[in-house]
């Protein structure tokens, strides 16, 4: 799991234009993994209404469910290297993901594609807005550090990690 956080830190401290200085290693983590995850939510989307000619509302909750399950397990043991109990992380995860898919996955996806947008651009439109909100949702409220705790980017040394109060640059 460190080999993770390493890489992730290792493409962070390569970004171009001043981004290096500014995205955190786990910013990058989160992107892959919910790149990851958003590609079999499409994909399951895309069996369930376009293979089998399931309703869109249907398709969309059982690709999301699924796709938002693996990011939580990913996201915790590879990118966040969550190790505080497992069940208050689960309730704050299931809050901060029903008011994902009301306003970003049914509210922007549904609402798009009920306007004439086609439905795999729908997705894509609305997955931006929830990728924003997911990693602010992520880093700070479901795997949130306890206070003096240092991140997993800090512990290995990472340029891009925040600095923790009363650190020297």
């Amino acid at each position: 799991m460190p080999r993770f956080n390493e890489a992730m830190d290792a493409v962070a401290r390569r970004l171009p234009f001043g981004l290096s200085r500014i995205v955190p290693g786990n910013l990058v983590g989160f992107g892959v993994i919910n790149g990851f995850t958003f590609a079999v939510d499409l994909t399951l989307l895309t069996i369930m209404r376009s293979g089998l000619g399931w309703p869109l509302p249907v398709s969309i909750t059982i690709g999301y469910v699924i796709a938002f399950g693996l990011s939580f397990v990913l996201n915790r043991a590879f990118n966040f290297r969550s190790h505080a109990p497992v069940g208050p992380q689960v309730g704050i995860y299931v809050v901060v993901v029903v008011v994902n898919y009301l306003a970003w996955i049914l509210g922007v996806g549904s609402g798009l594609a009920a306007l004439g947008v086609d439905y795999h651009l729908a997705r894509l439109a609305a997955g931006a807005c929830e990728a924003v909100y997911m990693y602010a949702a992520m880093r700070w409220v479901v795997f949130r550090r306890a206070a003096g705790t240092p991140s997993p980017a800090a512990s290995s040394g990472s340029p891009a990690a925040p600095a923790t109060p009363g650190s020297h640059p």
